[in-house]
Formats: structure tokens, sequence, C-alpha cells
């Protein structure tokens, strides 16, 4: 059976190059055969390695579980990262982002799925960038950050950005950043940010979608809420006690279980709750490479023990709908 990846990462490293020819912040600075990024006005940084920037490697590391395997390429804790750029190296920067990953996309027919990376400081410029990742670049979802230009994701302006990518029927991606929360998210080696801190931020983004009533406005958006949901489906009925948002027609986990989310949650039990609380044609296979193992991406769903049927859709046909892949490879051999 083909496995499909719906949560895998790969930089260009041309993007990092110019991030690190700037004089002023965000800039990167290399570090080995990576780069270290700063952020948040150079209080912060995150390194990456060079395994981030080899595609081959990637693509190689999927070859190793001896499953024939696709990737689809999603920005990761960078999703927000190209607003802090003023508007127009922002507007250039996305662009060439989201050029870079559909020359990988060619590259690799059929192998390789991008997703852009829109910059969100200015609606009628990101609609512009989206369009044209879509449309002319023929990427198969949108990354969105919890942040934008110091904006919540909920602000009011961004209403005709979640109209046209309804409109256009491609996923929206939600992935945890490292934008927010700052010092209660500091010290012992990183650990609170990255076990429960990046979780925080993407489980918020969605409730800000959902309390603000964009979803409810939205009906046929398609959200992707990475990491098995975050904290979220855990907490279901304590979010419909004590929300009080009266102003929603429904709980706010009826528009929770509208959402996908996907596997990369090291525990077989989070996977069987999640099937159970999205339904099982709502729960895509990922591996966050190179964040985790491959291997050990596919044994964990194993362990689940979720049944033929509901595997097949978990590794596969989940994420092949969901992005529109069969239409994204017709495209490609026409193009």
């Amino acid at each position: 059976m083909r496995v499909i990846d719906s949560h895998f990462h790969w930089y260009p490293r041309s993007h990092f190059e110019k991030v690190a020819a700037r004089l002023e912040q965000p800039r990167a600075e290399p570090l080995g055969e990576g780069y270290r990024y700063w952020y948040n006005d150079g209080r912060e940084h995150i390194d990456l390695p060079g395994i981030w920037f080899d595609l081959d490697a990637g693509l190689a590391a999927m070859d190793h579980t001896g499953r024939d395997t696709s990737v689809i390429c999603t920005a990761g804790v960078l999703s927000g990262f190209v607003d802090q750029l003023p508007h127009g190296e922002a507007v250039d920067a996305g662009v060439a982002f989201n050029e870079e990953m559909a020359a990988a996309q060619k590259h690799h027919p059929g192998r390789f799925y991008g997703t852009a990376t829109v910059p969100l400081n200015d609606e009628k410029t990101a609609i512009a960038v989206l369009e044209d990742a879509v449309g002319r670049l023929g990427l198969c979802g949108v990354n969105l950050p919890a942040v934008s230009a110091g904006e919540l994701i909920d602000v009011s302006r961004l209403e005709v950005f979640y109209d046209r990518v309804e409109e256009l029927g491609v996923p929206l991606i939600v992935h945890p950043t490292d934008l927010l929360y700052g010092e209660m998210l500091t010290g012992y080696e990183r650990a609170v940010q990255l076990t429960v801190g990046r979780l925080l931020d993407s489980s918020l983004t969605v409730l800000r979608l959902i309390f603000s009533g964009v979803l409810e406005r939205h009906p046929n958006l398609k959200v992707v809420h990475t990491h098995a949901g975050g904290l979220l489906p855990y907490q279901a009925g304590r979010i419909d006690k004590n929300a009080n948002q009266k102003a929603l027609p429904l709980a706010p986990s009826a528009y929770l279980k509208r959402l996908f989310v996907d596997t990369v949650a090291p525990q077989a039990l989070t996977i069987r709750t999640a099937v159970e609380f999205y339904d099982e044609s709502h729960v895509l296979y990922g591996t966050d490479y190179p964040c985790w193992d491959p291997d050990a991406a596919l044994q964990v769903v194993a362990e689940a023990s979720l049944g033929e049927r509901t595997e097949s859709l978990v590794l596969n046909e989940n994420v092949e709908r969901l992005f529109a892949l069969g239409a994204a490879s017709k495209k490609e051999q026409i193009t």
C-alpha cells in the first residue's frame, strides 16, 4: 500500500541565504551545514541542522521504511516567520519560498507535494500570493501561523482571506510556531516549549478560529490541526462546558470535529483517541520528519490496531482526498 505522509519538513536553502544576508532582524547565521534563525527582534532563535535542507536525505529516509511513500511538505515552526519581514520583503520571500516548493514538486512528481507560505500582514497581497501558489504553482495546501504581523489569526481583516481559501478548497495547516508566550516557556533546555508550549500554540489558534466564528461562517473551510489535535480533543467536554459562546449556534466541539488531525503523536492511545473523536475519515498519517523517525511513525500506527480499513484510510486515502493529490498529479502531467 502506498503511504502518504501529510507532515514532512524541508526548507529551501535559498530562503535562509537571503535572510542571512540581512543586517536587521529577523536574520539567520550559518551554523555548520544549517542555520541559526533569529526572530522576535533577535530575542529568540531556533537552530536548524543541515538535515532540514537536504530533500534527498528526507526522501531516502522514507525509502528506508520499505514503504512506497509520498510526502506533503509543510512550513512547520517557520510558517509565521515570513510576516516578521517588512511587507515588501515578506511578499517577495513568500513567493520565492513557494516557487522553491513548486520546483521540488515538479522534480519529484507524485513523490513530493508542496504547501504555500503566505504573508498575512496585508490581506489583499495575501490573497494574491495564495492564488498564485495554488493556481500558477499548483501547491496543495496553505500554512496558517498562530499570529500575523503582531495580530492574532482571528483578526477581522483576514475574513476575506478565509473566504478565498474556502473557495479554492485547499486545506489550511495549523502547525505550532515559536512566536508566542515568551518567558513562561523558557528554560529546562526548551523542554516546556517543545513538549507543551507548541501544542498550546496550535490549540489556541484553532480555538480562536472557533470562538471568533470563522469556522461557523466558513463551513467548507478545511483545517488540519497537526500533532493529533494538540491539547483539544482531550478537553472537549470542558471546552463545551466553560466556553459560554452564545453567539455560536453549535457547541465548540461540533466545530472541532470538523477538523482533520495527523498521527504525529508517539503513543498508540493518542492515535486511537483521535480516530474515535474526529472519525476515521479525518485522521491523516504524518511523520514530522526530521523531528521524528519514519519507522517509529509507522510503528505507532500499527500499535494502535485500527483495523485494515481504518489503517488504509489513515495511511493513504484520507490524505489523498483532502489535498486532492490526484488532481495535482494530473496538473503536473499537463504542465
